[in-house]
């Protein structure tokens, strides 16, 4: 059996067995329990069904990479950003263990990138899944170092690790990977090799000089184009909030908008997002629809809920889900149009000079 059908195996008896479990909890929940035992059974309800999700997701991508249709979407990201976003998922992974683990960044204070930020997450998630399981405590340490070259970076991954059990050959079968550290860390191992591959880089294993190894990959990656304005950007000048939860989601936003020579403010939710257009110093506001608090839509109906001019504020949903009824239900709600994520600067400019005063769109006063 190959390594790729041996995994997908192991995944189908995975799903059965934590499906097992879920029915069992949930047989237990039908039954008078104490408030303690029903929580205690909903965590356990709770922790199947994601760890479900997660060997899915990766057994899909897997998939994926082996037919050659693994996706990637580039956009221009902020690589210390890139690093927050690896410390926050894993500190809430590893809460409560005793490993520890430690991330650093090692480049340009501002630098930015071109690449497909979750796919490069997926490469760092495999290695660090791998160190960390094999770590019964103490410290692992993963970085990201940046090298500037003519139009772009070389991206340089570390996850060292002082265990004596680790094990970085990266040839090494995944049914020693699972046998040692179970299916997750297979999957995601095997995952980020892929991807790796998919970026053009290469990984290869460090001996520390002491306790354990170092796993390093490296790929290329060019810096963020210089966006072209186009002519119908010309003096065009707007103040625009820009609304998503998504700190790189929010980034590229703004970079768009200041190549059309617009400026911007952030906000992270809706809440916040209402809070602002209240000031009434806004020209537009680019929404993202699903947010935590306040959703995009909610806030937009709150938004149009306010008294004039600031109620009647241009509002264009962000959004990775633009079929037909999703873009009508957004419109209903009071949105004057919809731009696609990823967003594409010519989609985005056409959609801002439709909706900003003057613009052909016979668009709102401005605030």
């Amino acid at each position: 059996m190959s390594a790729p059908d041996y995994l997908f195996d192991r995944v189908t008896r995975e799903i059965r067995q934590q499906m097992e479990g879920i029915l069992a909890l949930t047989a237990r929940l039908a039954s008078p329990l104490s408030p303690a035992d029903a929580r205690a059974c909903v965590q356990g309800v709770a922790a199947a069904a994601e760890t479900v999700r997660r060997i899915t997701a990766a057994s899909s991508d897997i998939r994926a990479a082996l037919s050659d249709t693994l996706t990637l979407t580039p956009g221009p990201v902020a690589l210390r950003d890139l690093v927050d976003r690896l410390d926050d998922r894993w500190r809430q992974r590893i809460q409560g263990s005793r490993v520890t683990l430690l991330v650093s960044y090692d480049g340009p204070p501002e630098g930015a990138a071109m690449l497909d930020a979750d796919r490069v997450l997926q490469v760092f998630d495999g290695f660090v899944a791998h160190a960390l399981s094999a770590a019964s405590g103490g410290a692992v340490e993963a970085m990201l170092r940046v090298k500037e070259t003519e139009g772009g970076f070389i991206l340089e991954g570390r996850v060292r690790s002082a265990s004596t059990a680790a094990r970085g050959e990266f040839e090494v079968d995944v049914r020693e990977i699972e046998a040692m550290f179970g299916l997750e860390t297979a999957l995601g191992f095997m995952l980020a090799r892929h991807i790796l591959r998919r970026l053009g880089g290469r990984a290869r294993t460090l001996h520390n000089p002491g306790l354990g190894e170092t796993l390093s990959f490296a790929f290329r990656t060019e810096s963020p184009p210089e966006l072209p304005v186009e002519t119908a950007a010309e003096g065009l000048s707007a103040h625009i909030l820009v609304v998503d939860d998504n700190a790189t989601n929010r980034m590229v936003a703004e970079t768009l908008c200041s190549m059309f020579g617009c400026t911007t403010e952030p906000a992270a939710d809706g809440e916040e997002a209402v809070t602002a257009a209240a000031s009434g110093r806004f020209d537009l506001i680019l929404m993202d629809i699903r947010m935590p608090r306040l959703d995009g839509v909610a806030a937009t109906r709150r938004i149009r809920a306010l008294p004039d001019p600031v109620g009647q504020i241009p509002i264009i949903a962000l959004t990775a889900n633009a079929d037909v009824e999703e873009t009508a239900a957004y419109l209903r709600a009071g949105m004057n149009g919809v731009v696609e994520k990823p967003m594409k600067p010519d989609q985005l400019l056409q959609v801002v000079l439709e909706n900003l005063p003057g613009g052909p769109g016979g668009a709102i006063a401005a605030t």
